[in-house]
């Protein structure tokens, strides 16, 4: 763990990434991990996987990569998408209430709620590639850095197993989601 963070202080003290712009697959890698609203939507997108189970373990995760995809060719081609922070705030609500409900949201629903929220996340990373130096590297980090959150995700679904559990770590999710969307338009 110890060896994470002082990769990171290496990667963040480097001048690419201190210059003002800075991109490429550093700054690619980093974005969603640094960036809380993705982070915690990406690890709750691999919760909710394990939560439905069977195939979609890794089905919802890998749906969720490809309409990042989608959103991040909209959002490169500059193609506004509505209320693109709020709804990367509502995902973080929305997914932590999916993990909260234990299991009665099913993969029929899934699907369509992580499809949408990723083109939002994916729309808001493509936004940045034009004003990059190095547009490849920063989408292959960014997409890379996202299949590694879900990884993630994952991995806890598995370790938190009881479903009190799961509905504490969805609530808490769904409460800092809740909080982000007030933050995102004022209201706090």
């Amino acid at each position: 763990m110890r060896s994470l963070f002082v990769l990171l202080g290496v990667l963040l003290a480097t001048p690419t990434f201190a210059a003002e712009g800075a991109s490429g697959l550093v700054s690619g890698l980093l974005h969603p991990i640094l960036g809380f609203d993705h982070l915690m939507a990406m690890v709750g997108v691999g919760l909710l996987s394990v939560q439905i189970g069977h195939k979609h373990i890794w089905t919802l995760p890998a749906c969720f990569v490809l309409f990042l995809m989608i959103g991040g060719i909209l959002g490169l081609l500059e193609i506004p998408l509505p209320q693109v922070e709020g709804l990367i705030a509502a995902s973080v609500f929305v997914i932590g209430l999916a993990i909260a409900s234990s299991g009665t949201v099913g993969a029929t629903l899934a699907y369509p709620i992580v499809a949408v929220f990723a083109i939002f996340h994916g729309h808001a990373h493509g936004m940045e590639v034009p004003t990059l130096d190095n547009p490849t590297g920063y989408v292959i980090g960014f997409m890379v850095a996202s299949a590694v959150l879900h990884i993630a995700g994952v991995g806890i679904g598995y370790i938190v197993k009881s479903a009190s559990n799961r509905t504490s770590l969805g609530s808490g999710m769904a409460g800092i989601g809740l909080y982000m969307i007030l933050l995102t338009y004022g209201i706090v």
